[in-house]
């Protein structure tokens, strides 16, 4: 075995990701996968079926029967309750959590508040996107004592610099953020760790028309080059891009004495002066 494999391999790690359907989440599956570890996607199945996303990571790693899929409303306790127990029974039982819930409902003029989709960004960024997953999951490990746990949390650009017309979701990702240093320092003595990752500008699902006026000659729309614009390295982020930083913070052995940081995988975007 190579220093390399010993450092960043993932054979008998089991790996959780919510939002498992998802293009970022989808990504952090594959390199953990390549890595050898076992994952289970966590999803609604609406919109992005999760078997789908489970057979097509079993294309593009070969790892059949090291990924699974379980169908879940992270935002329910009793149905995470239940999804972690099918998970066990499928899987194992996992030490690494990620949560990759999370997403954006609405934009526009803070007067022109829609109170309830504000509420929906809240609920799903910070109840499902963390908090009830991280309880159910923390309670279990330390329950049954097991240490050397990880839990990885989706943060954003909007965690540490609001972006105009989305205040819900800057204030949800903010949020994030500041759990990942609350539960960090509460869950050092069970042994569990807990980081952060905030993707810079990637284009996905829900803001692809937000950023991209035609997908053919590749033109922007004026937010997205307003974007480009602000990040010196001139482009938006690729899912691999992220790979790198999941598995080093998923290794134990890469960074078991790291904790309560919140990692930009931005090109730059948060260096950005006049």
């Amino acid at each position: 075995m190579s220093y390399t494999e010993k450092l960043f391999g993932l054979d008998g790690v089991n790996v959780v990701i919510t939002g498992g359907a998802g293009i970022i989440p989808g990504a952090m599956a594959e390199a953990l996968l390549d890595c050898g570890a076992k994952v289970c996607l966590w999803g609604r199945g609406t919109g992005h079926p999760v078997q789908d996303a489970v057979d097509a990571l079993v294309k593009t790693t070969g790892a059949e029967g090291r990924v699974f899929g379980v169908t879940v409303d992270t935002g329910t306790e009793e149905a995470v309750v239940k999804a972690l127990d099918e998970t066990i029974a499928t899987m194992g039982a996992p030490t690494v959590l990620i949560n990759g819930v999370g997403g954006n409902k609405t934009k526009g003029p803070f007067p022109e508040t829609d109170i309830k989709l504000f509420e929906e960004v809240m609920i799903l960024n910070v109840m499902a996107g963390l908090v009830i997953p991280t309880k159910v999951f923390s309670r279990y490990w330390i329950e049954n004592k097991i240490e050397k746990a990880s839990i990885i949390n989706i943060a954003s650009m909007a965690s540490y610099i609001p972006l105009s017309g989305v205040s819900a979701y800057a204030a949800a990702k903010a949020a994030v953020m500041n759990l990942t240093l609350a539960n960090a320092r509460e869950f050092a003595a069970h042994g569990i760790r807990v980081n952060g990752i905030a993707p810079g500008f990637f284009v996905g699902y829900q803001n692809k028309a937000l950023l991209i006026k035609n997908e053919a000659t590749g033109e922007l729309t004026d937010r997205g080059q307003a974007i480009i614009d602000h990040t010196p390295f001139g482009r938006f982020g690729d899912v691999d891009d992220l790979k790198g930083t999941t598995v080093y913070l998923v290794s134990e052995k890469a960074s078991g004495f790291v904790t309560g940081v919140t990692i930009p995988i931005d090109g730059g975007f948060l260096t950005h002066t006049v």
